[in-house]
């Protein structure tokens, strides 16, 4: 399906009826590999309708030239998200990139936004980025990419990398996200003393999620968003990377589960 996230055509896919939750995949990826991730989480609850965007330049969504950076993304991304609830208050998800949109996205829309859920988050200010390693496997499965992305290197976890992650590659608009990369942090707020990139605090119900061994983002910068999200549960999850939803799926249903009781609370 296709929604206007402002001008701009915005594809997603959606499961279920009841209260939205829209959930965003980080870069170079599309909607299937958050599909695949997060359904598993969701199952069982009832009420929810799952609605999984390509952001702009992957999958299905185009990034026309007009689309100079992130601040444009963010954009389209609070226009669908206001398009596609119908202002219906809405659970907010988002795995990397994905999740540093969905805390402005949090941000700018507090009434609206329910509850937030940040999974190996891109913060701006990252730093202690441990070096890669893989914790099981002998580092000889797959290519380069699954063996740079997953620290859990089996053949179930290829599995996945080649059904959920892989395909999105070729269609990827390089250039798109080249152009936008190179204004990739959010325009800071107007109050005194906000870095750029900078994000302002969101008071709802939030749960943060990082993988120990994320050689991507790290977790340290991701253990600051407690000062900025007053009632945020945290976990930094040992033997998982930045694929820590695909590695550590059981203990992020957990977590996701008890997220997802506080904000019906």
């Amino acid at each position: 399906m296709e929604i206007s996230g402002g001008r701009m055509p915005v594809h997603y896919v959606a499961h279920g009826t009841g209260r939205p939750v829209v959930v965003l995949h980080g870069a170079g990826v599309d909607h299937r590999e958050t599909e695949a991730c997060f359904e598993p989480v969701f199952e069982g609850a009832a009420g929810l309708r799952r609605i999984y965007p390509d952001l702009p330049g992957m999958g299905r969504t185009a990034a026309p030239d007009t689309l100079r950076g992130a601040d444009d993304v963010l954009d389209t991304l609070l226009a669908f998200a206001d398009e596609v609830t119908n202002g219906v208050p809405f659970l907010l998800v988002g795995h990397s990139a994905g999740a540093y949109y969905a805390q402005a996205m949090a941000a700018r829309r507090a009434a609206q936004v329910a509850g937030l859920a940040l999974v190996c988050p891109l913060v701006p200010g990252v730093r202690d980025v441990p070096e890669h390693r893989a914790v099981v496997g002998s580092g000889e499965l797959g290519d380069d990419v699954f063996r740079s992305y997953f620290v859990i290197q089996t053949p179930e976890m290829l599995d996945r990398y080649e059904r959920y992650v892989a395909p999105a590659a070729a269609l990827v608009d390089e250039a798109a996200l080249e152009r936008i990369g190179e204004r990739w942090a959010l325009t800071p707020d107007h109050a005194p003393g906000h870095a750029p990139g900078h994000v302002s605090a969101y008071a709802g119900p939030t749960v943060v999620v990082a993988g120990r061994l994320d050689s991507t983002v790290g977790y340290a910068a991701a253990v600051g968003l407690l000062d900025q999200h007053p009632h945020a549960t945290l976990a930094v999850v040992d033997d998982a990377g930045h694929a820590l939803p695909h590695e550590q799926p059981d203990l992020l249903r957990a977590l996701l589960a008890e997220w997802l009781v506080r904000a019906e609370r």
